[in-house]
């Protein structure tokens, strides 16, 4: 069985792209995403003007995706076309390329370790420093792995963590930043404007809501799941920080296409430079990546993973509030019989 450099070699001759299929992915993608959002203004039945308005949410998951891999240097290098597409797709998808790059990168690098920024991450507590947070510091921390702030990821995770807060820490570096917030509230005002405010939802708000959502709640379950491993940073490893710290989400050939294969994210995070159309069969032809760490779209998995709150380094997994609390209240009472006991 291989581990470890092998692996990664092991997984190496899939590292290249055939340039037709990006092409054809980004392209039929694209077409679908604007016949979608057409759809949302110019069909004449509500309901059908809903089914669209969903199916562009979901387009622009799978859209964000092939932007996440052209920002890995996985698919269209070297082509003005298809960097012009993909500059024009982060302003659109509040995730410029200023910003998204540096988080996601540093994010790759440093995935699991318990002692890091959490740039491009959720934030991570051991249950040591948990408990020795301020009531405020908890509640922040608590607030930023709230389910409602996750499924909110519209607000919060893309207009303003990856637009405002970026611009406000490096106005310089990141322009695009506000060029991006700029253009999407000029572009909210003129639909609300012209077409009124049920074409405004319908084009802006739902396909944003649900796109937005889905990408903050995948990015929180890929590396927050029951069965997770974090290390402390002079026992991390990059190949065992992506077969152990990051799931395989299994789901439905219908969602992994509208994900691009992103549930494959043990895989993507061992190899960055696999396009997303080959994970599967990468999965398929090496078996030691057969065997990974699992969640799913299924509500009880969903539920399962928002619940894990804390790091605790004695039972080596990640733990619920109610368990922390469990713990502290255990560890009083024998601190309280330990001291009969001596006095």
């Amino acid at each position: 069985m291989r581990e470890g450099k092998d692996l990664i070699l092991a997984t190496k001759p899939y590292a290249s792209e055939i340039r037709s299929s990006s092409w054809i992915h980004l392209i039929t993608t694209m077409v679908l995403l604007i016949a979608a959002l057409t759809c949302t203004l110019a069909l004449p039945f509500l309901i059908a003007k809903l089914f669209a308005s969903i199916l562009s949410g979901l387009l622009i998951v799978r859209l964000f995706v092939i932007y996440h891999d052209h920002q890995h240097h996985t698919i269209l290098q070297q082509s003005p076309i298809a960097t012009a597409i993909m500059t024009v797709f982060g302003l659109y998808i509040l995730a410029p390329t200023s910003i998204w790059k540096r988080s996601h990168d540093y994010h790759h690098k440093h995935n699991s370790k318990l002692f890091s920024a959490s740039i491009g991450s959720y934030p991570i507590a051991t249950r040591q420093k948990f408990e020795q947070m301020s009531s405020k510091e908890r509640r922040a921390y608590l607030v930023t792995r709230h389910p409602i702030t996750i499924l909110a990821g519209y607000l919060t995770m893309f207009f303003l963590g990856m637009c405002l807060q970026s611009f406000l820490s490096s106005p310089r570096k990141h322009l695009d930043s506000l060029l991006a917030m700029i253009l999407h509230i000029a572009g909210s005002v003129a639909v609300f404007y012209f077409f009124g405010w049920q074409a405004w939802l319908l084009f802006m708000v739902i396909p944003f809501t649900i796109a937005c959502g889905i990408g903050a709640y995948l990015f929180y379950a890929q590396h927050n799941f029951p069965g997770v491993t974090f290390k402390e940073n002079e026992d991390w490893c990059y190949h065992d920080a992506a077969l152990l710290s990051s799931s395989f989400m299994v789901m439905s050939p219908i969602m992994n296409w509208f994900t691009a294969n992103i549930g494959y994210h043990h895989i993507h995070h061992l190899n960055a430079r696999i396009p997303f159309y080959r994970l599967p069969q990468v999965m398929a032809e090496i078996p030691e990546l057969q065997n990974a760490k699992t969640t799913s779209l299924k509500i009880k998995d969903i539920i399962a993973c928002f619940r894990l709150k804390i790091w605790d380094p004695k039972l080596q997994r990640m733990i619920s509030l109610r368990e922390a609390k469990n713990m502290r209240k255990f560890g009083y009472h024998v601190a309280q019989q330990q001291a009969a006991i001596a006095s």
